[in-house]
């Protein structure tokens, strides 16, 4: 199915490009979270007519991911979790932990800005990428303890290790 976006979808393409999708992917995401039009002639009519409207509401949803990105630049979240002594965890660590965590700390972050590849199933300092917006990221480091001691440790740890 060819599609308009209405906006930058990763690994899809930007905004206004004519691209040919998978049905079900077009019906079951695109479509209904209004980040495409179907490409026929009357939906590319509309879409000129609201183009410079489309520009300047995700220009603001960029400016806006930016600044977010800036202020979440170097912060660490500490997620303390029982684990045995080898360092595995009882039970993991997945999206909804880290959103929540993020959450807490004052930043209005959604669980699906959260990009991990797997969930975290051991004790240590973990990379993550937050996905703000399309076009802007961050990476936030995500402190996984039994305790306040040993996560002040583990970050000790970790930084003598990036210098």
């Amino acid at each position: 199915m060819e599609v308009i976006l209405l906006e930058h979808v990763e690994k899809l393409g930007k905004m206004g490009d004519i691209v040919n999708v998978k049905n079900g992917f077009a019906r079951n995401y695109l479509l209904p979270q209004n980040k495409a039009l179907r490409a026929t002639d009357a939906n590319k009519a509309v879409y000129e007519k609201q183009k410079a409207e489309l520009e300047a509401h995700n220009k603001a949803l960029f400016e806006e991911a930016s600044k977010k990105a800036e202020a979440l630049q170097g912060f660490s979240a500490v997620l303390i979790r029982q684990a045995a002594e080898t360092g595995q965890l009882y039970g993991s660590v997945t999206i909804r932990d880290i959103a929540a965590a993020v959450k807490e700390a004052g930043f209005d972050v959604e669980r699906r800005c959260v990009y991990l590849e797997k969930p975290i199933k051991d004790l240590g300092v973990y990379e993550v990428r937050l996905n703000l917006h399309p076009e802007v990221s961050q990476k936030i480091l995500v402190n996984v303890a039994r305790t306040e001691d040993e996560a002040r440790k583990q970050a000790k740890l970790n930084n003598s290790t990036e210098n």
